[in-house]
């Protein structure tokens, strides 16, 4: 559990993870929850509904997921980290429409085939609107968990930049991020030298 007061966020979190992630000790999914004060997660493979996984009614149109993957074409020019995407996964030509009045969005927590496999296996997901990740830098797991692509970040830091990009407070994102640092600097002490050598 976080020893840090969770973050008031106003655009509710949905961490839906897999039950292997939850065995990972380098995961974020749980922290991402103890860290913000208007989240919810939820371990396993299939939900009937937004709703359902949530545990309280929730309008699909008004919540997002965070797609797998990168927009299949070039942002438009002045778009920011989070890209809101059609279903075929092209950028949406006004993305300040596209990104307001969303109240919640789901994240997948696993790796790569864990989180497709989630993806596929809760089709009201594919009612919600679609956001993609355009991060400036790699994830800070550097050394301590390979990621299979340089957009991958962890739960976390996704959730991080969603908040900071929905609630136009980078506070919000700092805060997420240097919780994120400290997880990561508990894991290091606790595994010894040989963890911080590259």
């Amino acid at each position: 559990m976080s020893a840090v007061a969770p973050i008031r966020n106003q655009t509710r979190v949905l961490v839906l993870q897999h039950p292997q992630e939850a065995k990972q000790e380098l995961g974020t999914g749980r922290l991402t929850v103890e860290s913000l004060a208007g989240a919810v997660l939820r371990v396993g493979l299939s939900w009937p509904n937004l709703g359902r996984a949530l545990g309280e009614p929730a309008d699909p149109r008004h919540w997002a997921v965070l797609y797998l993957g990168a927009a299949k074409d070039q942002p438009p020019e002045g778009a920011g980290p989070v890209i809101a995407v059609d279903r075929k996964g092209r950028a949406l030509a006004d993305q300040q429409a596209a990104l307001s009045g969303i109240a919640g969005i789901v994240l997948l927590d696993g790796n790569w085939s864990q989180a497709k496999a989630m993806w596929w296996r809760n089709s009201w997901l594919l009612k919600l609107r679609r956001l993609v990740l355009r991060p400036d830098r790699p994830s800070a797991y550097g050394e301590l968990r390979r990621e299979p692509r340089r957009i991958s970040l962890a739960t976390i830091e996704a959730a991080a930049l969603c908040l900071g990009v929905l609630e136009g407070d980078g506070a919000i994102q700092q805060a997420l991020e240097e919780a994120f640092a400290r997880h990561l600097e508990t894991f290091r002490r606790q595994a010894g030298p040989q963890t911080r050598q590259r």
